[in-house]
């Protein structure tokens, strides 16, 4: 289109030709300033009819030229002999030559030259700041026209030239040029480096600094340097706070338009990369080349330290912090560090209590998306991984990892402070706070603090009431599913841990420990008062009643207290009246389950409880003691011992 124009620009634009004459040519964006609007309206620049600011028409473009055209076109008498362009005047001609070789117009500031001085001009304002082209739309200034014209655009919205491809339209020829490069696959610029080419002169230049390793832009505030303006502007925005790019769906805020645009993509669902080797798609360009790596195997990272690879540049990175230690990201609300960024802000969720990823099905809140994810399953029943040892399925990844060491007996996860390993990095974690002593969960309601993130919720439940878990076959409700899992075998009648020593087998594993104790004869527990020793914690914390007196548990029917939850259980059914054993039997009904089993006995017959005098065995405890009246002295309160004893290793 130019070299079509060049025909007609002096005759178009009489102030153009004004500047030729006294030898400062117009710029190419001034001619354009002066011919669009001649041009509005038309699809196609040879499709135009240009004229002159008294409307005297030129011929259109492509057709023949009629005599009075004619004549100026043969007007064209100047030729440069470098490259055969003709000229109309020998001053266009001379000036066109300087392209060639010639930079007569040199900066007397930095000696800089030119080959026009229209150019050198231009040049001088860097030195002198000057400024002649004011936006009277705002306060910007310019010190090219064609500057202050692009400028304009921005307040106009307009946008002139418009992809014949894809009808994508743009404020700038010069963004225009570089889109139809998307469309043509031209890449013109190379690296002489590695020979990789650039549809952008500046993303040449860009990733030159690669190999130079030149990082020309520093930040002012800790002479950070970097290799890109972009990235010193992001970069200062970190100690500013500045965050000027905005969700107009939820108000969240960025610091980069990446950023933002990435988030968007959460609440339109676009994901534009799919991938072509399955019928996965991404939110991301780079998600889609790491997933790439899952087909082709590819693992271009390496470590130095042990030679493992990853292929992700990012999961290195984080590998190689396991042999340095590095923790760089603390924790400001208290003094933990992490290893991952990631690892902070999931932390920095249990100071603040955000949740910020909703269920859409039970409207549950999670802190991380991954969470999230997770919990969907339990929506839809999902379980896509699954165990090629004995086809067990998982809902996630990491569970099956898990699994899979029960098959394997690989236990990874080694205590410093003692000899205990564990197959799960959690589960160290847990155990190495009995040897800290750390307890980092607090309750807000009454400040117990507890080891686990576990414990403080199903502690939380204790103030709130909450019974989430609920029992398919009798209704009863519970705050924990650990509960739930223990009740329900009642009505199962599962006894999954069996007794070694013994035929006996136990619906708790606990259950079955605390049993094996009978056997070995173990008591760990002491008192620290009387040096008594248990077998369970649960019956020294009782003992331990017995010294200080302490009964914490009132019936609020009477005053009466009591030291144990399950002693006032059964007193309060002499107010209720309530009989929740049933013999299967008979069907008698009695309040407390020691009764049940001391009735059952009289169907099945068992005598438990012996006389040490006389060898005579009977089924009631209370039997034996009425027996030992016949006998007398001492030996009476030594059948009683042995009788105790038998009926506290029979419970």
């Amino acid at each position: 289109m130019w070299r079509t124009l060049s025909i007609w620009i002096l005759f178009i634009v009489p102030d153009i030709e004004t500047k030729i004459k006294i030898g400062e040519p117009a710029s190419k964006e001034e001619i354009t300033a002066k011919i669009e609007p001649l041009t509005e309206g038309f699809g196609n620049p040879k499709e135009a009819v240009l004229q002159d600011s008294e409307g005297r028409k030129f011929c259109e473009f492509g057709d023949k030229l009629n005599k009075k055209d004619e004549t100026l076109f043969n007007r064209r008498q100047y030729n440069c002999e470098e490259c055969g362009q003709s000229f109309a005047w020998n001053i266009d001609l001379i000036q066109h030559q300087r392209t060639h070789w010639e930079k007569p117009y040199e900066c007397d500031k930095c000696g800089k030259a030119f080959q026009m001085s229209s150019a050198l001009v231009m040049h001088q304002r860097i030195h002198t700041g000057e400024k002649p082209y004011p936006c009277n739309w705002c306060v910007k200034s310019f010190s090219r026209s064609s500057d202050f014209i692009k400028h304009q655009r921005v307040h106009t919205g307009e946008k002139p030239y418009k992809c014949d491809k894809c009808g994508k339209a743009f404020s700038q020829s010069s963004d225009l040029i570089i889109h139809q490069r998307i469309h043509t696959g031209e890449k013109p610029y190379q690296c002489n480096h590695c020979n990789k080419s650039f549809s952008q002169r500046s993303d040449l230049v860009k990733h030159q600094r690669i190999h130079t390793g030149e990082k020309p832009y520093t930040c002012n505030q800790c002479n950070k340097q970097f290799s890109q303006s972009s990235d010193v502007i992001k970069h200062q925005r970190i100690h500013t706070g500045e965050k000027p790019y905005k969700c107009d769906v939820c108000g969240k805020a960025f610091s980069q338009s990446s950023d933002l645009i990435l988030h968007q993509r959460i609440h339109t669902g676009e994901k534009p990369y799919p991938c072509n080797q399955c019928s996965k798609s991404f939110s991301q360009n780079s998600d889609l080349i790491k997933h790439r790596r899952i087909h082709t195997g590819e693992k271009p990272y390496k470590c130095n330290e042990c030679g493992k690879a990853f292929n992700q540049s990012s999961v290195l990175i984080l590998h190689q912090r396991i042999h340095t230690g590095e923790k760089p990201y603390p924790c400001n609300q208290c003094s933990k560090t992490f290893s991952r960024l990631s690892d902070l802000i999931n932390h920095q969720r249990i100071h603040t209590g955000e949740k910020p990823y909703p269920c859409n099905q039970c409207n549950k809140m999670f802190s991380r998306r991954s969470d999230l994810v997770k919990h969907h399953r339990t929506h839809t029943g999902e379980k896509p991984y699954e165990c090629d040892e004995c086809g067990k399925t998982f809902s996630q990844s990491s569970n099956l990892i898990l699994h899979q060491r029960i098959h394997t007996g690989e236990k990874p996860y080694p205590c410093s402070d003692c000899t205990k390993s564990f197959s799960r990095r959690s589960d160290l974690v847990k155990h190495q706070r009995i040897h800290t002593g750390e307890k980092p969960y607090a309750c807000i309601l009454c400040n117990k603090s507890f080891s686990q993130s576990s414990d403080l919720t199903k502690h939380q439940r204790v103030h709130s009431g909450e019974k989430p878990y609920h029992c398919g076959s009798c209704e009863k409700a519970f705050s924990q599913s650990s509960d739930l899992i223990l009740h329900q075998r009642i009505h199962t009648g599962e006894k999954p841990y069996p007794c070694t020593q013994c035929s006996r087998s136990f619906c708790q594993n606990s259950d079955l420990i605390k049993h094996q104790r009978i056997h070995t004869g173990e008591r760990p527990y002491k008192c620290n008062e009387c040096g008594k020793t248990f077998s369970q914690c649960s019956a020294v914390i009782l003992h331990q009643r017995i010294h200080t007196g302490e009964k914490p548990y009132p019936c609020d029917q009477c005053r009466r207290n009591f030291s144990r939850s399950s002693d006032l259980i059964n007193h309060q059914r002499i107010h209720t009246g309530g009989k929740p054993y049933k013999c299967d039997a008979c069907g008698k009904t009695f309040s407390m389950c020691t009764h049940l089993m001391d009735h059952q006995r009289i169907h099945t017959k068992e005598k438990l409880y012996q006389c040490v005098q006389c060898s005579i065995s009977f089924s009631q405890f209370s039997d034996l003691i009425h027996h030992d009246k016949l006998h007398s002295g001492e030996d009476n309160l030594n059948m009683m011992n042995v009788g105790k004893s038998l009926y506290a290793n029979f419970i």
